[in-house]
């Protein structure tokens, strides 16, 4: 009872993105312009939406707006500490920080989930339900689906948190991870991790691949329809307007279930490191970009945006001065 007594007052030791001290400034600098980039474009993301009207009425990218702002909590619950870390001697973390992190991490990341099988059914509404599109994606219906998104993933990650509090942790203090997640604290306990085991293989595994296997299904009931299409421009647009949100769905999941859907006894330390980099860092960093790029209406209102600050100011000006 001493140990784990010592253990909440002590806390716990980050070891961090790598073991080797070697090369810490170029792994900070590479690592916070990853950070800079993340905080840019969801920022970007999240302002050109909410000032363009059009943008912001419009579902789609409604839920862009709040999976913008998911990514920079989630990206922002980790990385910052990481980096923290490498330049830091201790790496320590105390334990209810370690649980707060691990609480809005899964939280963050759970929203995420939600938002993206949100979207997903919002395509699927537009492609295979068209003349019912106004009546079943309604601004309250959009709304109904947010909160919801919002409020599951928090009390999911607030079950987690209690049940990790509930462990002894006796063994060692040090995290092979640079931030506090689930699997990496359930192997220092040295009290029976049953209940965190059997929730993160029922009801996690639902939370995960119950969205998941949503939007397999609504993108195969999408393809159906855009097959039945007889105009071949029709076809063009339908894909061109899925194709943003399957290159998101694609980064998110196939990181998330190669780390989360297995037992805490087949956790590779090196590996799944590596792989949460990709989505604590690359995916939210990436996401921006691929919702933008490609995307007439983000593109367009950010013309309109640089138009009005900008091009029309500086004329006023040239005229006023002539």
């Amino acid at each position: 009872m001493g140990n784990v007594n010592q253990t909440r007052t002590s806390g716990f030791v980050l070891l961090g993105l790598f073991t080797k001290t070697g090369n810490r400034g170029i792994l900070f600098s590479f690592f916070f312009s990853i950070y800079v980039l993340i905080l840019l474009g969801n920022l970007m993301i999240i302002l050109l939406i909410r000032t363009d009207s059009r943008l912001f009425h419009t579902p789609m990218y409604f839920f862009l707006s709040h999976l913008s702002l998911a990514d920079l909590g989630f990206a922002s619950t980790t990385v910052p500490k990481a980096l923290e870390n490498l330049l830091s001697p201790t790496k320590a973390i105390t334990y209810w920080g370690c649980l707060t992190q691990m609480y809005f991490f899964v939280a963050f990341g759970i929203t995420d989930s939600f938002l993206l099988a949100s979207m997903a059914y919002d395509r699927y509404v537009a492609i295979c339900r068209p003349l019912r599109y106004s009546v079943l994606m309604s601004n309250k219906c959009c709304l109904m689906l947010v909160m919801s998104s919002w409020l599951l993933a928090h009390l999911h990650s607030l079950v987690h948190v209690l049940l990790m509090a509930l462990l002894s942790f006796c063994a060692s203090r040090e995290i092979p991870h640079f931030f506090c997640d689930v699997q990496p604290l359930l192997c220092l306990s040295c009290s029976s991790t049953l209940p965190n085991e059997l929730l993160a293989f029922t009801e996690g595994s639902l939370i995960i691949m119950g969205p998941f296997l949503f939007i397999v299904v609504s993108y195969i009931l999408i393809l159906v329809a855009i097959l039945k299409m007889p105009s071949a421009t029709g076809k063009r647009k339908a894909f061109s307007t899925c194709g943003s949100h399957l290159g998101a769905v694609s980064l998110f999941y196939g990181t998330v279930i190669a780390v989360y859907l297995r037992p805490s006894s087949s956790y590779c330390i090196m590996k799944n490191r590596v792989v949460a980099i990709l989505y604590t860092m690359v995916t939210p960093m990436l996401n921006p970009f691929i919702y933008s790029l490609r995307n007439e209406d983000v593109m367009g209102a950010m013309k309109r945006i640089l138009t009005v600050n900008f091009v029309v100011p500086a004329n006023n000006k040239n005229q006023s001065g002539s």
